[in-house]
């Protein structure tokens, strides 16, 4: 693949905002997505009084190829202490919008639907005003609900954090139906979409979210299909950003879309229906999450 286009480079942020967020997570042994996948927006986001924390460890279960959490070895248990340090995170660094997200934990008998909303809960506590949006895996597994079946465990798990009411509720589907295998190893295209018809289901006001990272060899055609897949199980909010492969032990970057394709696709997610659509090169998941 070329190298970088002049359109992915750009400053990562002051580095006094970006050290001061750095110094408080290190303290509290707490993990932000920010930090463990680079992201390229942390400086302006930290900036704007937004971050999103990582929980349930930094060790996912599960083997995504584009992405660059650690896995591929056991995950840690978890910390009882973690709601209060992510809470007082929060507090000390004055945010006004959170997303809690989390690594995959097929170990856990609820896939950590539960932890989900024990942190919802030690936020809310310290910092009432917080808005706080969640970004969860797909919470499939084979533990726990015996008697159940695969998609009533998922359901169960799901209704767990619709119940502590997020101000939206994000899954994303990653990449278009074709390339779901090989980018995510683990995961389902109709499986995903499943989980946001079921927050849809269960509480219709609240705003449902995802994304997808373009670069993985996907048609222009195909990625509208999945648009319309995900406008059809009423998704609320989209992002689309630029793949950059982390590390050679990733999958290669196939294109690099150009900020005007994004710009065209943007508008053609407005046309559908979305409600609010972050559409760029530099976009990921939380991208200006807090002025949604």
């Amino acid at each position: 693949m070329a190298s970088l286009p002049p359109w992915l480079r750009r400053p990562i942020g002051k580095a006094s905002e970006i050290s001061t967020v750095q110094q408080i997570i290190k303290q509290r042994q707490i993990h932000t997505i920010c930090e463990e996948g680079r992201c390229p927006n942390r400086g302006e986001c930290y900036a704007q009084k937004t971050a999103t924390f990582l929980l349930m460890g930094a060790v996912c279960t599960r083997s995504c190829a584009f992405c660059q959490v650690d896995k591929g070895h056991a995950p840690m248990p978890l910390d009882p202490e973690e709601p209060r340090k992510v809470a007082e995170a929060v507090s000390l660094l004055g945010l006004r919008y959170v997303v809690l997200t989390s690594v995959a934990r097929d170990d856990l008998p609820d896939q950590g639907s539960g932890w989900f909303v024990t942190v919802m809960t030690a936020i809310r506590q310290a910092n009432p005003q917080t808005q706080i949006e969640v970004l969860t895996p797909d919470f499939w597994g084979g533990l726990g609900g015996e008697g159940l079946s695969g998609e009533e465990r998922q359901r169960q798990r799901i209704a767990t954090v619709v119940a502590a009411a997020p101000a939206c509720y994000n899954h994303n589907v990653e990449t278009v139906r074709r390339l779901q295998n090989p980018v995510r190893r683990g995961a389902k295209y109709e499986r995903s979409l499943r989980v946001l018809q079921i927050v849809k289901d269960l509480n219709p006001t609240i705003p449902t979210k995802s994304g997808l990272m373009l670069g993985h060899g996907e048609t222009e055609a195909e990625i509208l299909e999945a648009l319309r897949d995900l406008r059809a199980v009423g998704c609320d909010r989209l992002t689309l950003g630029q793949y950059m492969r982390p590390s050679l032990d990733h999958l290669p970057v196939q294109k690099y879309w150009t900020p005007e394709e994004f710009d065209r696709l943007g508008q053609a997610a407005r046309e559908l229906g979305f409600s609010h659509v972050r559409s760029a090169p530099l976009v990921r998941s939380s991208y200006h999450a807090g002025q949604e």
